[in-house]
């Protein structure tokens, strides 16, 4: 089995958000390795590990530029893949995460993806959230300016 990589909720976000507007330089850039990502995710070329909470954030986001039902598919299929690991969260782990996110100066969610990655042994995110940088062994991907 190959490593596991955490997956960020924004590379979701960027995958399948449809604009109402051109997207220009950096804002097309990371749409298009958000879709490259997904790509492979979808296809079993890479095994990843998210939690319901990064999925729920996602779905709060997309739910205002895609049809529900178009929604309701992607998470569907997210969650069939064999190489998608999704994990509960309880009150007691978001509350440790909320403390860790104090400790590291990063959001709940944030700190929430960096708890599950230390219990997990996963060092590597795909992310473009570059508050993930400063946090000691661990690896954005992908890597950009």
């Amino acid at each position: 089995m190959r490593p596991l990589k955490f997956l960020d909720a924004n590379i979701l976000v960027y995958a399948y958000y449809k604009p109402r507007r051109r997207l220009m330089g950096q804002e097309e850039t990371l749409k298009n390795l958000a879709k490259e990502i997904v790509g492979k995710i979808s296809e079993g070329k890479e095994d990843v590990m998210t939690t319901v909470i990064h999925l729920s954030e996602m779905a709060n986001i997309l739910k205002h530029g895609m049809a529900l039902n178009e929604l309701h598919e992607m998470i569907f299929g997210l969650l069939t893949l064999d190489n998608v690991e999704t994990t509960g969260v309880s009150r007691e782990d978001y509350s440790a995460a909320t403390e860790l996110g104090m400790e590291l100066g990063l959001d709940p969610n944030d700190a929430l993806a960096v708890q599950v990655m230390r219990l997990h042994n996963i060092s590597e995110i795909y992310s473009f959230d570059k508050d993930f940088e400063k946090v000691k062994g661990m690896v954005r991907l992908p890597s950009i300016k």
